[in-house]
């Protein structure tokens, strides 16, 4: 999986007919900046509304998710966010003309074509991922599904479908790895029975629904007289059924269980309304909209209630994004006062710099000499250096500028420092900054226990 967010290189569009409200529309993919996300906006309405892709704002789930803000509504997300989520993109503004997202032929794989068409661009900051940390669990025992997630450090799903029906048995889709998304999963098309067809007409949905866009399984004996009726329901001139696959038209299915591979497909989509990306293994038996979005609303829930305790996470074998020469070419100081090793994370508002603390520090030579404590003040001197990065990074052409510390607020000492440790220090911009002058929180860790914490203010100054 990609430790660095990803954008697309330009912008790029598609266009069709949605699934459901059976109205044309121009979707448009645009770069993004880090942290946006996704986020759909309606140019078709006054003000061009923005909607957050997020799971609190879904507000239908018939046979479809379908999210609202804002007054603005966008039908039928899930097969656009699956592509983004299959390509590891994470920051795009789409931008739709009308209602719904084209239905294209019913799966991602033309979404992933056009995303790959754009060019995908690496982001200079971490991946925001959530690993779930405990055993999550959703339940309807009424339509006998059931959806869990369980602690891994990877993103795995496995679906299983069972429809009682004479023509789909029991199938099972699985992917262990997110990168194989576009060629295994991403061309997999929805399907509805052919018992549905009809109550879905009179519901006023699949209105752009045809033979193109979707796999029409007949789990029943038609009659003559009623494949004219379907024909003309369809749009088509003629249909007929193979019964040996119980598929309308003899449409040839990509694989055996492309039913199966679908639901993961969906899966992955309504899943992406969690707002960051997983880290789990989630097994599925018998999804649909509907559990998908309680069971990403339960993840939701757990993300906030992990919030409070967040600590940034360090994984050595993980690049950096800043390595010592970097940070050497962006600060000005040096032996003994270069204080930071690496900047594992950065983003516009907040930044993640490592200290590794050994004995031969300088200052441990007249520091409590015999029983050595990082000084608080050295403590202070690396959380600004931190904050000196992110304040750095506001700018083009941070070679040009000095980074002041000007002002420290709430500074505290929670516990000793000692040779051997590793401080993770975090700062995040608490204000925006204004001519030149900016404040920021900063903490300290050392194995997640916070051992500092300071309210300080810098200044941008540039060199004459």
């Amino acid at each position: 999986m990609n430790t660095k967010q990803q954008t697309i290189q330009k912008a790029v569009s598609v266009s069709g007919v949605g699934l459901h409200t059976g109205v044309s529309a121009t979707m448009t993919f645009l770069p993004a900046p880090t942290n946006h996300g996704y986020k759909f906006q309606r140019v078709d309405l006054p003000g061009s509304p923005i909607v957050d892709a997020d799971v609190d704002n879904v507000v239908d789930l018939s046979r479809g998710t379908t999210i609202e803000q804002s007054g603005a509504r966008i039908h039928t997300v899930e097969h656009t966010l699956a592509a983004l989520v299959g390509l590891q993109i994470d920051n795009v503004l789409i931008q739709l003309d009308g209602p719904e997202p084209p239905i294209m032929d019913g799966s991602s794989i033309q979404f992933i074509d056009a995303l790959r068409d754009a060019g995908i661009e690496e982001q200079n900051a971490t991946r925001n991922y959530f690993e779930v940390n405990e055993y999550v669990h959703f339940r309807n025992p009424e339509k006998d599904i059931e959806l869990a997630a369980l602690p891994l450090n990877d993103y795995r799903l496995t679906v299983m479908v069972d429809y009682n029906s004479r023509v789909i048995s029991s199938q099972h889709a699985y992917l262990n790895d997110i990168s194989q998304f576009p060629e295994q999963i991403a061309n997999c098309r929805t399907f509805v029975f052919l018992h549905e067809l009809e109550a879905l007409y009179k519901q006023n949905l699949i209105k752009g629904g045809d033979l193109t866009n979707a796999i029409v399984i007949v789990d029943r004996e038609v009659k003559e007289g009623e494949l004219d009726y379907l024909a003309d329901l369809l749009h088509k001139p003629k249909v007929s059924v193979n019964k040996n696959d119980g598929i309308l038209n003899n449409l040839e299915l990509h694989y055996p269980n492309e039913m199966a591979r679908h639901k993961l497909l969906d899966m992955v989509g309504d899943l992406a309304l969690i707002g960051r990306p997983i880290k789990a293994q989630i097994l599925a038996a018998r999804p649909g909209h509907a559990a998908n979005v309680a069971f990403a609303k339960k993840i939701k829930k757990l993300i906030q209630k992990n919030a409070s305790n967040q600590v940034p996470q360090y994984d050595p074998k993980q690049p950096p994004v800043l390595d010592i020469n970097r940070i050497s070419q962006l600060l000005p100081h040096r032996y003994p006062f270069q204080m930071i090793d690496k900047i594992i994370a950065l983003d516009e508002n907040s930044v993640v710099g490592l200290k590794n603390v050994t004995m031969n520090e300088p200052f441990f030579a007249g520091h409590f000499p015999g029983n050595p404590v990082m000084p608080g003040v050295m403590q202070l001197e690396a959380m600004a250096q931190t904050g000196g990065i992110l304040v750095l990074s506001t700018v083009p052409d941070p070679e040009n500028y000095w980074p002041f510390l000007v002002g420290i607020e709430n500074c505290r000492f929670r516990r000793n420092v000692l040779p051997g440790d590793t401080v993770i220090f975090k700062c995040a911009f608490t204000t925006p900054m204004k001519r030149g002058i900016v404040k920021m929180q900063g903490r300290g860790y050392v194995n997640d226990n916070l051992v500092c914490e300071a309210d300080m203010i810098a200044s941008l100054v540039k060199k004459k």
